[in-house]
């Protein structure tokens, strides 16, 4: 985990949320500090004068017109969590669950929510204690449910991890010294409204495609060396015809990897297949396509995304309805986060067979230290394919998934949450399928390239690899050595 701090005076960009969803401090600075507070006294007033107000003394959804009455808004606030805590299926990972609420308190630290400086700082608190609440994955079109599984837990509701134990809502904050809210008008609807959930998981899908995208570049240079390519293809004057900055940048990485091979030195085949000579246009436009995605989700992380939204003075207090916890913007650029993502496994897979089909590898049968008594990586690559394949499903554009609910009320739904999850699903399939090309490529290496021949780039990854993983001779589960692959890869690999 990053030891950085974060400090929110201005919004979080996406690189931040990511980084506090893996284990960075993230603190209020004295700015967001005073905007909550400006904000929590206009709804004050705004409660104070009977002002009506959406969801602060209103029912929600297609009970908008419904008043509530100044005795039951604690009651109001308190119902929304427990009606709207719907939940199913798994849980979702602690780094997920520290995304979604690092994204919230970024939302409502802009001033325009309303809740009272002590609920901000109550969802700090969870992140500094690290107490994790049990937040089911399913069950959203697109906000309200995930976090209202947070805030259960900080009314002292539902359950939270601390230390590897699961306990109820208000033992784990006890464990940390911290005591249940009671909720005031507007904190029930603030807390779970918005985009934060989607946004926040967006963040940590783009992270870690980031990463996997990086590492796919190291081990495609690694695979490219191990076939003895031609490397004509990938130099700056060839590439720079085509005026993409992703496709220049991973020329570039390229180059650096290989720089040095005496095995590439004296060329190789005309043309070599796509899967190995596209690698600079299909990973230079994912890098493309990751850029425009992060360029959406810093947008939103500086938008307001709570309704209703206020404003004025406590004198003039103005509260107005809106749509911007729709995030039909970052719906649509998760789905293409994910389709991005998911063309990284798609082409390393392709790699991959070229590594072990002996077809068109030069090598022995799947990379098999006996073939016919050992089936090598046989099999790895159908795991792959499979993944790939499970990539392609899950690419399906969450943003179309339409739906009606409360009563016509809400007639369009995006999708955001739905986008972000699979994009996440897409990044650790992804992962998968580079680390089993990584192991198989080490394997390659080892059949076909002296130490000596190596360009000092592919002989770090080597080492890494070696360190980590021996060579295989299907003397132990094959599934263990793609756990480790997938790890090399999350972890990364140093420039060349």
């Amino acid at each position: 985990m990053t030891e950085m701090a974060y400090m929110i005076d201005k919004p979080l960009d996406a690189a931040a949320i990511a980084a506090v969803a893996e284990g960075a401090p993230l603190a209020l600075g004295t700015a967001a500090r005073g905007r909550i507070a400006a904000a929590r006294d206009i709804v004050t007033a705004i409660v104070a004068r009977g002002v009506p107000a959406y969801g602060v003394n209103t029912g929600v959804g297609a009970l908008c017109d419904t008043a509530v009455d100044a005795d039951h808004l604690r009651q109001l606030s308190r119902n929304l969590i427990m009606s709207h805590a719907c939940g199913v299926g798994p849980a979702l990972p602690d780094a997920e669950v520290r995304a979604i609420i690092a994204a919230q308190i970024n939302n409502l630290s802009h001033g325009h929510s309303g809740v009272r400086l002590a609920l901000v700082e109550a969802l700090v608190a969870l992140l500094d204690h690290d107490i994790v609440p049990e937040v089911p994955e399913g069950g959203s079109v697109g906000y309200l449910t995930h976090m209202a599984h947070i805030g259960l837990v900080l009314i002292g509701e539902g359950r939270a991890r601390v230390a590897g134990r699961t306990l109820p809502g208000a033992e784990a904050l006890a464990v940390a010294g911290l005591t249940p809210l009671v909720l005031e008008a507007k904190e029930g609807l603030s807390l779970i409204n918005g985009a934060p959930c989607a946004t926040g998981l967006g963040c940590l899908a783009l992270a870690r495609a980031r990463r996997a995208l990086d590492a796919a570049d190291a081990i495609a240079a690694f695979t490219a060396e191990a076939l003895g390519v031609q490397t004509l293809a990938f130099e700056a004057d060839v590439l720079a015809l085509h005026a993409a900055p992703g496709i220049a940048e991973t020329g570039r990485r390229l180059r650096a990897r290989l720089a040095g091979s005496v095995r590439l030195a004296s060329g190789g085949r005309l043309q070599d297949a796509l899967s190995l000579r596209a690698v600079p246009q299909v990973h230079g436009a994912v890098r493309d396509a990751l850029d425009r995605a992060g360029a959406v989700l810093d947008a939103e992380l500086a938008s307001v995304t709570d309704n209703p939204v206020v404003s004025g003075t406590p004198e003039y207090p103005v509260v107005r309805s809106e749509a911007h916890a729709v995030a039909a913007g970052v719906a649509i650029a998760l789905d293409a986060l994910a389709t991005a993502t998911a063309h990284l496994g798609l082409i390393a897979e392709r790699r991959l067979d070229r590594l072990v089909n002996p077809l068109v590898s030069g090598l022995p049968p799947f990379l098999a230290r006996v073939p016919g008594v050992t089936s090598g990586f046989m099999i790895a690559q159908y795991t792959a394919a499979a993944l790939v394949a499970e990539c392609r499903r899950r690419c399906a554009p969450a943003s179309l998934g339409g739906g009606i609910t409360s009563a016509l009320q809400e007639d369009y739904l995006s999708h955001p949450t739905a986008a972000a999850l699979d994009a996440l699903a897409v990044a650790g399939h992804v992962e998968t399928i580079l680390g089993i090309e990584l192991i198989a490529a080490a394997a390659a290496q080892d059949a076909a390239v002296s130490p000596e021949t190596r360009a000092p780039g592919t002989a770090a990854i080597h080492a890494q690899v070696r360190a980590r993983v021996a060579p295989y001779a299907d003397d132990r589960p094959m599934a263990d050595l793609i756990a480790a692959g997938a790890d090399l890869v999350r972890a990364g690999f140093p420039p060349a």
